[in-house]
């Protein structure tokens, strides 16, 4: 029978029998998911997502960084929150990384398009939440050296993930590898093969006998 209020009062009975339950009944006692926070810290699931981070392999964080500052994730970003510029050298020379790597994550919408974009596998979702700020403008923007993390640490937050990356990127290593020794191969090949002929041209020809 229902009158009004009815799905109100049915939905307070579903909360009470599990609060209850979750006391006095063995079963259920998982229901009880309140947890002492800051003190006690939520497990996230892999898949949780924040605001974008950056890979680097190694130790050091700018030789180690994967981003070359290609500036596909800031094109394709949908709220415009990265802003990339390359870096150079002494000479004015571009150099692949970037000299500025800096996210708005009070933009930030965390759709993970920069993550899907990126040819490179440097880009990838964090899950850190504490960013709250008084402030609305400076602390809200994240720097390069704040973006920066190692594969270690993206190992521990999305294990399953890095390690399907780190296979895809071994095995590019492996193809890339593959594809210039066939060619250093080719390149030797054409020049033996052009010394002979050259060889073959300048020989001396032998005088023809009398009979």
């Amino acid at each position: 029978m229902n009158f009004p209020g009815s799905g109100i009062i049915k939905g307070m009975a579903v909360t009470a029998r599990n609060i209850v339950g979750s006391y006095f009944d063995r079963a259920h006692a998982k229901r009880l998911t309140t947890e002492q926070y800051p003190e006690e810290r939520p497990t996230l699931a892999e898949a949780s997502r924040s605001v974008p981070f950056l890979v680097y392999d190694g130790e050091d964080p700018e030789k180690g960084m994967r981003c070359v500052a290609c500036k596909i994730c800031e094109k394709e970003c949908p709220p415009q929150c990265i802003y990339i510029v390359k870096d150079s050298d002494a000479n004015g020379k571009p150099i692949l990384r970037p000299k500025v790597f800096n996210i708005d994550i009070s933009v930030c919408m965390g759709c993970q398009i920069c993550v899907e974009v990126c040819p490179f596998e440097s880009i990838r979702m964090d899950n850190i939440y504490e960013m709250s700020s008084y402030d609305r403008f400076a602390p809200l923007v994240l720097h390069k050296a704040q973006l920066l993390k190692s594969n270690a640490y993206y190992h521990g937050i999305r294990p399953t993930e890095a390690t399907a990356t780190d296979a895809r990127i071994e095995a590019g290593r492996i193809r890339k590898e593959a594809a210039l020794k066939a060619a250093t191969a080719k390149v030797a090949a054409t020049k033996a093969a052009a010394a002979a002929k050259a060889a073959e041209e300048n020989k001396p020809s032998q005088p023809e006998q009398n009979a």
